[in-house]
């Protein structure tokens, strides 16, 4: 078995969150700097050790203001605390495109093991003769677990943010 490096492409990948705002709406961001790598032996993505990192200044709703907040010790600290990351420690094959990722996320410097959803869309050479493998992965944390504990409440009952936040990366590899 040969040990494979993949390096993803910034131009056809990103990371996305979605969060419910006032229990009426959801807010979405993205990360507009982070590191993916992966490493399987041959092809067999069911051996893959993945890892990423986020900037966490990076972090975009498409208002200014927010993000700012966002930033703050409110939420990800990023003055104290300048990147997440995520670490796999073990991938289970659910079927020929669907696999199970577990791993540790570092928010804050707390770090909780998570499992996320992987499905796999294939690997295939392109145009210039690089192999290429595009993935979703998706899953869902709470944020309070990991000191993001800015949490209000609204005179009608319920919270001003949502514990559970919504992940979801859309990731297209290249073989190194």
């Amino acid at each position: 078995m040969a040990k494979i490096d993949w390096q993803f492409d910034p131009a056809h990948s990103e990371i996305q969150f979605k969060v419910k705002h006032m229990m009426v709406s959801n807010v979405s961001g993205r990360f507009k700097k982070f590191d993916i790598h992966v490493e399987t032996e041959d092809n067999d993505f069911s051996t893959a050790k993945a890892s990423f990192t986020a900037d966490i200044a990076s972090v975009s709703t498409r208002v200014e203001q927010r993000d700012n907040h966002l930033k703050s010790a409110d939420f990800f600290d990023a003055e104290n605390h300048p990147k997440l990351s995520f670490v796999s420690t073990k991938v289970t094959k659910e079927s020929e495109s669907e696999y199970e990722m577990e791993g540790n996320l570092t928010i804050r410097d707390v770090t909780k093991p998570v499992t996320f959803h992987v499905e796999h869309f294939g690997v295939l050479k392109d145009p210039y003769g690089n192999q290429r493998a595009g993935f979703e992965i998706t899953g869902k944390i709470k944020r309070l677990d990991f000191g993001l504990k800015y949490n209000p409440t609204l005179e009608a009952g319920g919270f001003v943010v949502a514990n559970e936040v919504k992940i979801t990366a859309n990731v297209e590899l290249i073989h190194q």
